[in-house]
């Protein structure tokens, strides 16, 4: 039931507001009130976009949903449409919300913007709490809305502070919102594109042993948990100040080049304990229930595989929106055709002798091409990319991380005896010791390697404690 308001969301809204919005609204900034006429078009006619669309779904939904669960029953299919029709009300919510929050992410005020997705969950735990019982299974559709109203309102108040005003403006005509529109449709087409390779791919995976989907998709649920808190939050961090900078190179490639090191600061030790760990992880997470000693095995497998890839997918979200910043949404669209044809070669060709793995180690292959594609494509806009800066961090960071990994490989061993291995508590005391003491090894190294990315972390520490501005950038250096 979630699928079609969630489709409709990711294609419509993620597809014309993470490639154009942000980029444009602060090439306005300069002349507040045009900026804020940008917004008010791009509101209304959004809306009125995702009103008549939804108009549409809605009377489409009883014939979509028995395309989308061939399988049910009359009466489970009156109860996903009704549930669907239900929760189409939140794709128009967030909707605006995501408007709001793009302007909190141009003006760089990120607090409440972070604080949407929570109150969004806090609307869909008290839809299960207190609507369940008396609305039953509806009741949590209605969670939903509740959390994309939520969602949308708590950033109503910054906006307005920041001196937003409604009015019914529309004008297709506007500049702004034209370019907005023309950087939506190579976006939208690269989020279908994905949809596609995604189906691609469970395709493939139904062909193997029963089960395989869900190891695949439940190992890249893992890791995709740190590429959200590290790669996702940093990229976007440094999405309005790109935008910012496109006028001035210099500038631009020493932020683009700052954050490259700040997510390899992060992604790759977590990546190498997301390898190390990888059998607690899995047991800890999934090794329970229905899932068997061979599926955990599986699943650790394919989450290694999944795992060193992490720094290009995290990458990826970088350079995706450095080309946003210049208004070149067409760019990763097509790297991202490239490496969705050659996901779904890679796994046609991987899937008979590696099983499920070889789906894993395809979608790595393909993100690393992707990364790759990209990184020569923005070389060759700017001429440099601070190479040797980014390339000496790397190295040292991997030297950091290699002691990381021996640490926390030793402490693992060390401590089974002594806890053991047979509860989910000694599992945990195992996985939290070993991960702190390889951690605690990665920041000495890094110290003693006097990394640039750890001095800024504490500098910026500083700054929070002592109100000194952190030691920043330094200059660029020639490739």
């Amino acid at each position: 039931a979630f699928r079609i308001p969630d489709l409709v969301f990711n294609l419509i809204v993620l597809g014309a507001l993470s490639a154009g919005f942000i980029p444009i609204f602060t090439s306005y900034l300069k002349n507040k009130k045009e900026a804020w006429e940008l917004v008010n078009i791009t509101t209304n006619v959004l809306t009125i976009a995702l009103l008549l669309l939804t108009g549409l779904l809605l009377l489409l939904t009883p014939w979509l949903m028995k395309v989308i669960t061939p399988g049910f029953g009359p009466e489970q299919l009156a109860v996903t449409t009704r549930l669907a029709r239900i929760m189409f009300l939140s794709p128009i919510l967030l909707g605006i919300s995501a408007i709001w929050g793009s302007v909190l992410q141009s003006l760089k005020q990120f607090f409440i913007y972070s604080l949407a997705p929570i109150v969004y969950n806090v609307g869909i735990i008290i839809g299960a709490l207190f609507f369940v019982p008396t609305l039953g299974v509806y009741g949590l559709a209605w969670g939903v809305v509740l959390g994309a109203g939520l969602h949308m309102l708590i950033q109503l108040p910054p906006v307005l502070y920041l001196g937003y005003r409604y009015h019914p403006a529309i004008d297709l005509q506007h500049r702004g919102f034209r370019k907005i529109m023309s950087m939506m449709l190579p976006r939208t087409l690269g989020l279908v594109t994905s949809q596609i390779n995604f189906l691609v791919t469970t395709i493939i995976g139904s062909t193997l042993a029963a089960g395989s989907i869900t190891v695949f998709n439940l190992a890249n649920n893992l890791q995709s948990f740190p590429l959200g808190i590290f790669g996702i939050s940093l990229a976007i961090a440094a999405f309005p100040t790109l935008s910012e900078l496109t006028e001035k190179k210099k500038d631009f490639i020493r932020v683009f080049s700052a954050t490259t090191r700040q997510i390899l600061f992060f992604m790759i030790p977590t990546a190498a304990l997301l390898i190390v760990l990888r059998a607690q992880i899995v047991r800890l997470v999934l090794g329970a229930g229905r899932f068997d000693w061979e599926d955990t095995v599986l699943t650790l497998q394919t989450l290694s595989l999944f795992a060193f890839s992490l720094f290009a997918q995290a990458l990826i979200l970088l350079l995706i929106r450095a080309f946003y910043a210049f208004g070149d949404s067409k760019t990763p669209f097509v790297t991202g055709l490239i490496a969705a044809f050659a996901n779904v070669m890679l796994a046609l060709m991987l899937v008979e002798p590696l099983g499920v793995r070889g789906l894993a180690l395809a979608f790595s292959l393909a993100s690393i091409l992707n990364f790759i594609l990209l990184w020569l494509m923005l070389y060759s806009r700017l001429g440099s990319l601070d190479g040797r800066k980014i390339l000496r961090s790397t190295g040292k960071i991997l030297i950091a991380t290699f002691m990381l990994a021996l640490v926390t490989q030793a402490t693992k061993y060390l401590i089974e005896p002594l806890v053991g291995t047979e509860t989910f508590l000694a599992v945990t005391t195992q996985a939290v010791l070993a991960a702190l003491a390889g951690s605690a090894t990665y920041l000495v190294i890094g110290w003693l390697l006097r990394l640039e990315e750890l001095t800024y972390i504490i500098d910026s520490f500083r700054q929070k404690l002592l109100k000194k501005p952190p030691v920043i950038i330094e200059s660029i250096e020639n490739e």
